[in-house]
């Protein structure tokens, strides 16, 4: 589950659509701190390191506000900045830096793209014209919704998508009201809805921008094996070789199960297309800033799945990088630009290029300086709290203590062990943050892994794709909200469809990620990469 941030736009992240009520909360400070208390007074968990006991006293207090919301979550996130350096973990200056990296500013530039979609109605017309491609019979016009909205969700905000895609939908179900009556339209106003809301996840877990689960995967993993080498950095296209084909298997059960199964429209149901040309000509012709933000957003989309080598098995497709002169690379011949940084130097191109519009005299720029406010800044410290947990399980000596606890799993069938991870997250995600739950379970989860003795990515992938597939409740994540305040859905409706929907969940990503995710980022399951191996957990430093 998300949440939605304070701010009127929505965030490319998922964020809680309901207030968790008081009482919750309430419980949640108390036992927080009584957790956190518990682990600092009790006996030391490894008495040859004291740091161990003090990482999982703060990792404790996190876990409970962030699973209770017991104060906003961006607040819990800067706990590591005042408690590791009170508690000889990390210094200060040495926490600080952790809050802000190269996938920070990868969020950051993406967004701000998706935003100047958002201003010039880009994402309206990419979706009115799928629609009217695909749109016919009530079951095609459902698919159309969905890839619509799956399509948008992999670039722009999951919140923002299904906002506009239920306000185009809204608009259609209405007109088949007017023409059929509200009861024998509603097996197609209930798919169509539910589509826009499952489309808009499933997209999220397509590309690293497209759900804040995958970009915390991507840095804790890093920092989780600081040993690791380039080779094992997950790029941007690479992910998406697991990302898209996991995001269209899923859609495809879920649209079945919508039109054939659950919600099947009358045959004599014969919709109009006159709602939908309304809205497109609505639009008016294609403006030039409109043409100018999407060659900015291909050209960004390009960039970001080309930039780095990418493997295709035997086969590999060299990356533009290394075009790069020498002074543009390091000294491992690699080059020193990362996807971040191609994010920020395309979103800043929308800050120089003006938007050719007649109203500005054509000399208003593509974004202004209003798109600052609109950022998710809580978001940003959402994933900086998550970072600086996780290089505190690593330096603490936490991480290979919560391995060798799991050392008994060692010659797991590793499937199981995977399919168990993910009915764990799909269904823990129905109540909780997925973005907070993805951070905390992933460095316990990268620990695991060590001690099974099997390649992190074989846990760690499978849990941040999971934390996207929560589909019952409304309140699991803002696309569920957004539609189940439209009035037309019940909670038992959403919540029977739902439960099959997390079951084919936890079964295709176990599946998909077993064949082409072993693939895709070159696992081999029977030899674990050298670098996983623990070394000793170093002393604690003092506070600073």
């Amino acid at each position: 589950m998300s949440e939605i941030p304070s701010h009127a736009t929505p965030t490319a992240g998922e964020e809680n659509p309901a207030e968790t009520p008081s009482r919750t909360k309430q419980i949640g400070l108390w036992l927080g701190l009584a957790a956190f208390v518990a682990f600092l007074a009790g006996p030391e968990l490894s008495p040859d390191h004291p740091a161990v006991s003090r990482t999982a006293a703060v990792a404790a207090l996190m876990a409970i506000w962030w699973i209770t919301d017991a104060i906003p979550l961006a607040a819990t996130s800067l706990l590591p900045l005042v408690l590791f350096p009170l508690l000889g973990i990390l210094k200060g200056k040495d926490t600080a830096p952790i809050y802000i990296n190269e996938t920070i500013f990868l969020y950051v530039g993406g967004f701000m793209i998706a935003l100047a979609m958002e201003r010039w109605q880009l994402h309206k017309r990419i979706a009115l014209s799928i629609i009217r491609l695909l749109g016919g019979s009530p079951p095609r016009l459902v698919l159309s919704f969905m890839l619509a909205s799956a399509l948008l969700s992999m670039w722009i905000s999951n919140t923002a998508t299904a906002i506009m895609m239920l306000a185009i939908g809204l608009a259609i179900v209405a007109e088949e009201e007017r023409r059929f009556g509200r009861e024998r339209t509603r097996p197609l106003s209930v798919s169509l809805l539910l589509g826009i809301a499952y489309g808009s996840s499933c997209g999220g877990m397509a590309t690293l921008v497209g759900t804040p689960p995958n970009l915390s995967f991507v840095r804790i993993y890093e920092i989780s094996f600081p040993h690791a080498p380039d080779s094992a950095t997950i790029g941007f296209g690479q992910w998406m070789l697991l990302g898209v084909p996991v995001m269209l298997g899923m859609l495809l059960p879920i649209w079945f199960l919508l039109t054939r199964v659950f919600f099947p429209c009358p045959r004599d149901l014969v919709l109009s297309p006159a709602a939908i040309e309304t809205e497109y000509q609505a639009l008016g012709p294609v403006s030039p800033a409109e043409r100018r933000v999407l060659a900015v957003f291909i050209t960004t989309a390009i960039l970001w799945v080309f930039r780095e080598d990418l493997q295709l098995g035997a086969w590999s497709l060299p990356g533009w990088s290394r075009l790069l002169p020498e002074s543009a690379t390091g000294p491992d011949g690699k080059s020193l630009l990362d996807d971040g940084t191609v994010a920020i130097a395309m979103a800043l191109l929308l800050f120089l290029i003006p938007s050719g519009t007649r109203q500005a005299g054509g000399g208003e720029r593509l974004l202004t300086t209003s798109v600052f406010r609109s950022i998710p800044w809580d978001i940003v410290l959402l994933f900086g709290g998550g970072f600086a947990l996780a290089k505190g399980f690593q330096v603490s000596g936490l991480a290979a203590y919560v391995g060798e606890r799991f050392a008994i799993l060692e010659g797991a069938p590793p499937l199981a062990v995977i399919a168990g991870v993910c009915g764990i997250m799909t269904f823990l995600t129905e109540l909780t943050s997925n973005a907070a739950t993805t951070e905390m379970a992933l460095p316990i989860l990268a620990s695991i892994a060590t001690a099974m003795n099997i390649h992190p990515l074989m846990l760690m992938i499978p849990a941040t794709l999971s934390a996207s597939c929560a589909f019952m409740l409304p309140v699991a994540t803002p696309p569920n909200a957004i539609v189940f305040g439209s009035g037309r859905i019940r909670i038992a409706d959403m919540a029977k469809v739902g439960l099959a929907i997390n079951l084919i969940g936890i079964a295709f990503v176990t599946i998909l990620f077993y064949t082409i995710g072993i693939w895709a980022f070159g696992i081999d399951p029977g030899a674990p990469p050298s670098w996983i191996t623990p070394e000793s957990p170093p002393t604690p430093p003092t506070g600073g």
